[in-house]
């Protein structure tokens, strides 16, 4: 076999591994989300999948040390790549109506079959270097200098493969599109050691490209006004059936921004944080940090209710931010956007702020490193004097251990932490940067006029007193990924309240 072409081979097949599995988790993330649970699952079983091929590979190779059936095995690899985001979208499909049906069993099962769908491409895959090897290594004298350049070459592939798929294939066509680029290179790669009819295959595959994405499932009633992937996610924006704009991000059940109506309200726990203001007895000139501004609702709220505010919304999804000003309206806030990460660009920034709401959420989760110890030092010296902090924590009614860590943490760092409900999930959690401030707040909230006055009045009226912990989340120890799974598989193994 000429060495050359064995090198293409060896490199599309490294090059393709580690980008299909990158790209089997963007496929997952409209519907089980991107928590370190999905991405354990995704890199475990890809490792599990590529010492079987490693295994296989070798034994096979030893029966039949031919170039045609090498060359067969990866074709077969491309074409279940190729079939991947047909063949697994019926049981995606199966997640988010376990979802709305609060069925764990449908939810785990299909998790699991989706994954499973990945073991005949990724076990092929991994059978090509070893195989290469045997086909390649004559004499035993060269058999460790062909070996280590052919597992490097392979490494090397899989090293592009990552950049490529995550960096520029996904954000510029999507994730069925690069699975399909993927699939596409293999039979490439694989067509100089098969007969020519089998041209059909890499045909086929280029044909698919051109089917139309027909989207992810909204729900009953929703109308899709635009959906696409950034580098971060899969972003959704629907009229849902209650008349509301709503940004969707990845999992699609929960609503990450509303678009502001003629009321200024949107229902939920927006509304509670444009309380933050009156709470602090700043009701002019104040300057507001939302770490997680989304599509911008609360930015734009506090234009409407405190038009003399002004707010930096740290957003890290340039995407988003952009949706945010097409269909959600923000270009109405007084808003300036930065897009980072939330905590570095906390860490680095001089600005003071009157208030900081914390938002950020990738449903369920709010990230580990924003809700730490450390964090909420770092929010306490960016507040000025009498400022607070809010931020919203979602948690499955009855299994509340997540909440209850996060505010007994601000607690060790803040005077005074309050913790009101907002529904069966949302909890706003208020840490006050000075105890005399937190004094004064309730009788100020219960005395705002309409619109706000209700809603803050009940904000107040609900709000409980958090005490310190001597085990608060740190940097070193964060469970709340594992706290919120928990959560979540006990509600979804108990149903819903109410639910039969």
């Amino acid at each position: 076999m000429p060495t050359a072409r064995l090198y293409v081979l060896v490199f599309a097949a490294g090059f393709s591994s580690l980008g299909v599995e990158l790209t089997a988790a963007r496929l997952l993330a409209p519907f089980f989300g991107t928590s370190t649970l999905v991405w354990a699952n995704v890199i475990g079983l890809t490792l599990l999948y590529l010492s079987v091929g490693y295994w296989l590979g070798g034994r096979v190779a030893d029966r039949w040390p031919t170039r045609r059936v090498l060359g067969g095995v990866v074709l077969v690899a491309a074409a279940s790549v190729a079939l991947l985001p047909f063949a697994t979208r019926p049981l995606l499909a199966l997640a988010t109506d376990a979802f709305a049906d609060v069925s764990a069993g449908v939810l785990i099962g299909s998790f699991v079959a989706v994954l499973l769908a990945f073991a005949v491409p990724i076990t092929a895959l991994g059978a090509v270097a070893p195989w290469a090897i045997r086909l390649s290594v004559t004499t035993i004298d060269e058999a460790g200098r062909i070996s280590g350049r052919l597992y490097a070459l392979s490494t090397v592939g899989s090293l592009l493969g990552t950049f490529v798929s995550v960096l520029l294939l996904v954000p510029w066509i999507g994730t069925r599109r690069t699975l399909l680029v993927f699939a596409l290179i293999l039979a490439a790669a694989a067509l100089p050691l098969l007969p020519r009819r089998v041209l059909l295959v890499p045909l086929a595959i280029a044909v698919l490209l051109f089917v139309p994405e027909p989207g992810v499932k909204a729900a009953p009633g929703d109308h899709v006004v635009w959906e696409g992937e950034s580098a971060y996610q899969f972003v959704q924006v629907v009229d849902d059936q209650q008349g509301d704009r709503v940004l969707r991000l990845n999992e699609g059940w929960a609503k990450h921004s509303v678009k502001v109506g003629a009321s200024g309200l949107v229902g939920g726990y927006w509304d509670r944080l444009s309380c933050l203001p009156a709470a602090i007895d700043r009701p002019r000139a104040g300057q507001l940090a939302v770490l997680g501004n989304a599509g911008g609702t609360t930015a734009v709220q506090y234009a409407r209710f405190w038009p003399t505010w002004h707010v930096d919304g740290v957003e890290i999804d340039p995407t988003v931010t952009d949706v945010g000003y097409r269909y959600l309206g923000m270009q109405e806030a007084h808003l300036t956007v930065h897009a980072a990460d939330a905590r570095p660009w906390l860490e680095t920034t001089d600005l003071r702020f009157d208030g900081i709401i914390v938002d950020a959420y990738r449903q369920p989760y709010i990230p580990f490193h924003l809700v730490t110890q450390e964090f909420f030092e770092r929010v306490r010296d960016r507040l000025n004097p009498g400022g607070a902090v809010m931020i919203n924590v979602g948690a499955p009614p009855g299994h509340d251990q997540a909440l209850k860590r996060i505010a007994e943490t601000m607690a060790v760092v803040f005077p005074v932490v309050e913790q009101s409900p907002v529904n069966e999930f949302n909890t706003i959690v208020t840490g006050y940067r000075d105890r005399g401030t937190a004094a004064g707040a309730t009788a100020r909230l219960q005395a705002l006029p309409a619109p706000l006055g209700p809603i803050c009045g009940r904000l107040a009226a609900d709000q409980q007193r958090v005490g310190t912990t001597t085990e608060p989340l740190t940097d070193d120890l964060a469970p709340v990924e594992w706290l919120t799974d928990t959560a979540l598989l006990a509600y979804l193994r108990d149903g819903a309240p109410g639910a039969e």
